[in-house]
């Protein structure tokens, strides 16, 4: 199984900083301590290629992020400073995602071990994310493929605003989110099925809420590929997700989403979403634990 990651993800934020930029360096030592993944399928990465960017991203914003160019308002919409190291790590970030899903496609399963910046619009970015990596890799794909159909599964605790926006009347694209609904973004864009959960969700509503709403959505649309944003801040411990589950309630969640695509021969690729766990490390733990359940499960059905 086929992990893409690069040290320049490893940004460095000021110690206050809400986002654990920690979390991608720490749950990939801890997937090779514990023997998850052999260092031979982890692959460093390079940043992706500038006419990549340009499918989906405006070029003015795209200058504006290369350049540090944001203004202060700009800045605080995005949540990050503009600098050449976050123009870096994002266009690596996006090429991680890209071939992740390559990867799933040839495969079966892909990850990225990071990912999943789906409040990035067209022309500006927002919430920790800069450039849209996901519908990036979709039109990508589209390139070489044109009719392929690709499902946007994003279980993070939080809408997929931007992907909704940029994917929006594309049938060949089905977004499906399942989120808090009085959360973050406040506004939010209709994608092909939203799925709104109240505040502060226990695990066994969350789980009938998704089952069942995903698998109507799986017969409906039936994908040649799905590109999971699995998401950790639907734990209880989470500063942001106000969501209620247990770490057995997400490992339960990822143990039977990983088995209907894997099981059914749909090729994934799994992208970590968000996570602000108020616990140092626990974060990347459920990332860990994602990547885990990935693992075991495509040797299980794929022999990968």
């Amino acid at each position: 199984m086929r992990c893409f990651y690069s040290h320049a993800l490893e940004l460095a934020l000021p110690a206050d900083h809400p986002f654990p930029m920690d979390k991608f360096r720490v749950s990939k030592d801890m997937l090779l301590d514990g023997g998850i993944l052999r260092p031979d399928e982890i692959i460093e990465v390079r940043p992706a290629e500038m006419q990549v960017l340009r499918r989906v991203h405006e070029a003015s914003y795209i200058d504006k992020i290369s350049n540090s160019l944001l203004d202060r308002k700009e800045q605080l919409l995005l949540g990050l400073p503009a600098t050449p190291e976050l123009f870096k790590r994002s266009i690596t970030e996006v090429e991680a995602t890209r071939l992740a899903c390559h990867a799933a496609l040839e495969e079966g399963v892909g990850v990225c071990l990071a990912g999943g910046t789906h409040h990035a619009f067209r022309e500006h970015g927002e919430g920790y994310c800069v450039f849209n990596d996901v519908a990036i890799a979709i039109r990508d794909i589209q390139f070489r493929q044109p009719n392929i159909r690709i499902m946007v599964v994003d279980t993070d605790a939080h809408q997929g605003n931007g992907t909704a926006a940029i994917l929006a009347d594309d049938p060949r694209v089905f977004t499906y989110s399942i989120h808090v609904g009085k959360n973050y973004p406040t506004r939010k864009i209709t994608g092909s099925l939203d799925v709104e959960t109240v505040r502060y969700v226990e695990g066994e509503m969350y789980l009938k809420q998704l089952f069942s709403s995903l698998a109507s959505a799986l017969d409906q649309f039936s994908p040649d590929l799905v590109i999971w944003i699995s998401g950790a801040d639907n734990h209880r411990n989470d500063r942001f997700g106000q969501m209620h589950l247990s770490l057995k309630e997400i490992q339960h969640r990822d143990e039977t989403l990983l088995r209907a695509f894997i099981k059914n021969r749909i090729p994934v690729a799994v992208l970590y979403g968000g996570g602000y766990n108020r616990q140092p490390e626990f974060t990347a733990k459920l990332h860990r634990n994602t990547i885990a359940s990935a693992k075991r499960l495509a040797q299980e059905y794929r022999g990968i």
